[in-house]
Order: structure tokens, then sequence, then C-alpha cells
């Protein structure tokens, strides 16, 4: 499947990003696949200060080889999607997990969509390609997001996407780790982008490749953020909640307090009565801050999206078309 136009001035450009630290045992083999199912790509790798020979063997196999000196696969990203220049963006990692042969598809479904994201679901060829604890944690983290900023995704934490410019141009990458999958499908949620998914096979990792991924570490992390963008996107909906328990509490501890006077006329338990009511109104105030920084989340999200919309759809700037 190749993508063209009516003339070769007006090709869509397409980027394959690879991020990669110590990947040297399969780098070459990615690069080499993704420049066979995807001839007319160009293939940057960015290396995160790899103690092997991945940026030799990347140039060696025909990437276009950089460096980010800062470590954290959130710090690549950011650094790619500033610099790199193009209509499409295919994101993968350089482990040899994902296939190849699928990025024609995510291509064609990206461009014909129009979407902005396509997302890789992966789909494991074999229980040790993707472990039961990493399966667990994805449903666990995919429910929390769609809880909380409404979608479902298979797959939330898939490193396999295709992106379009304007997604990749106006998406703030904040996070320095493997948080970055979590913080790009919240900030298409929050825009209300258009997005799919696509299932794609996930293999075992190469003979003497490594996984960089901290099952219990980076899912805190990721947990964290989660609650981070909750905190930053859903004001009301996390100062309500917290109001709403403050306000519960002091109920229970009050009641007893109110009761006891209108029986008797005393107030017997007077720190309690202290206690009650500055609980109450620590949560009024809680539910008048999230109110007031509702408001400004969504100024500020329109901002966001006037943003994307000033960038062109995929294949608005070059004319587009299958072949």
């Amino acid at each position: 499947m190749s993508f063209s136009q009516s003339s070769p001035d007006e090709e869509l450009a397409i980027a394959v990003l690879i991020p990669c630290y110590n990947e040297d045992a399969a780098i070459g083999s990615v690069v080499t696949s993704f420049r066979k199912c995807l001839p007319m790509a160009t293939i940057y790798v960015y290396d995160n200060n790899s103690t092997d020979r991945t940026a030799c063997v990347a140039r060696d196999a025909g990437a276009v080889v950089r460096t980010e000196a800062s470590q954290g696969k959130g710090h690549v990203v950011r650094r790619m999607f500033a610099d790199v220049e193009a209509d499409v963006y295919v994101l993968v990692d350089g482990d040899g997990t994902y296939e190849a042969e699928a990025a024609p598809r995510l291509v064609a479904k990206l461009i014909g969509g129009p979407y902005d994201l396509v997302n890789g679901s992966r789909v494991h060829a074999s229980e040790a390609a993707y472990r039961p604890g990493h399966v667990l944690g994805n449903r666990l983290l995919s429910h929390l997001v769609a809880l909380f900023f409404g979608r479902q995704v298979r797959d939330m934490l898939s490193g396999y996407k295709a992106l379009s410019r304007r997604f990749v141009k106006s998406c703030p990458v904040l996070t320095s780790g493997f948080e970055i999958e979590t913080e790009m499908l919240v900030h298409a949620l929050e825009l209300r982008v258009p997005m799919a998914e696509l299932p794609t096979i996930y293999r075992e990792r190469a003979e003497g490749s490594h996984s960089k991924l901290s099952t219990y570490r980076d899912g805190l992390r990721i947990l964290r953020l989660i609650g981070h963008l909750v905190k930053n996107e859903r004001p009301l909906l996390f100062f309500g909640g917290v109001g709403g328990v403050l306000a519960v509490s002091s109920l229970a501890l009050g009641t007893p307090v109110v009761l006891e006077y209108l029986r008797t006329g005393l107030v017997p338990r007077f720190p309690t009565a202290i206690l009650a009511t500055g609980l109450m109104l620590s949560a009024g105030l809680s539910l008048f801050a999230g109110l007031i920084l509702e408001g400004l989340v969504h100024a500020r999200r329109e901002a966001k999206l006037l943003r994307y919309l000033a960038l062109p759809a995929v294949g608005a700037r070059r004319g587009r078309g299958l072949v």
C-alpha cells in the first residue's frame, strides 16, 4: 500500500518517530522493517543517553539519528514533536515488539477518517510478550481514564500510534517518563479530537533487549498523573469531591453535638463543635475553589482548542489521496 497524490510535490510527508534507550539488539531490524513497510517515510531515531551501540546501529540501518540528553521517554517525545516536521507521524517503540506491517494500516486509517490519533491496540502473540500484571494494570488505568474523561480505550498504554500534524503540534507534552501515552490520550479526550483504534500484533522482545518499564514504579507514576490531570482538568469534580468528604465528616462529628444542644441546651463537646464547623467551612471553600478553577480550565481548554483548530487537518495542506 502506498500513499500518494496527483503529483510528487503533493505527497504527504510521513515521519516514523522511534525513541530509544539501549536497544542495539532490536533497533536495526525495527528501522529496516519500517523502511520496507513505509518506503516513503523518514525514520527518526532519538537516542536517549544509550550506553550501547543503539545510535550506530540505527544510523547504519538508514535512520536519521538524533539525541536527547534529558532522560525519560516523555522528554524524548517532546523533543521529537518539536523538531520533526511532517504531515503524518508514526510513533513506535524501538524494542521490536510492534509489527511494522501494521503501519500502513494505521496511516491509511488516519488519512481516511480523517483522524488525528489512531491507536495501535496490542494483541499479544504469546503470553510472554505481555505480562499478566501489565494487562491488569492497563485495564484498571483505562477504566479510570474512562471514568474521569469519558471514553473507554482498549489499550491506553500502547506505544504505537499514528498522529496528525495538528495533534502533534498542539499537544503540550509535560510529562517526563512512560506517562506520556496517558497524557496524549487525555489531551485527545479533552479536545474531543477524532480518534480510532486498530488491533496490532504485539511480539516478544528481541533476544538481548530488556524492558525499561517498571510495573509498580511506572504504574504508580501513571496513577499519580491521572490524579494530577483530574485536579487540573476536572477541578470541580476534584475539589467538589474533597468538599463532599469534608462536609460528610463535619456532619458526622457535628450532628451529635447539635442533637445534644437541642435536648439539653448545653454544648459539652466544644472542641468537637469547633472542628465540625471548621470542616464545613473548608468544604464550602473547596467547592467554591472548584467552581472558580472550572471556569479557568474552560477558558484554557478553549484556547487549546483554537490552537488545535488553527492547524490544518491531515492532507489539507497538500491534496489527499490513496493509491
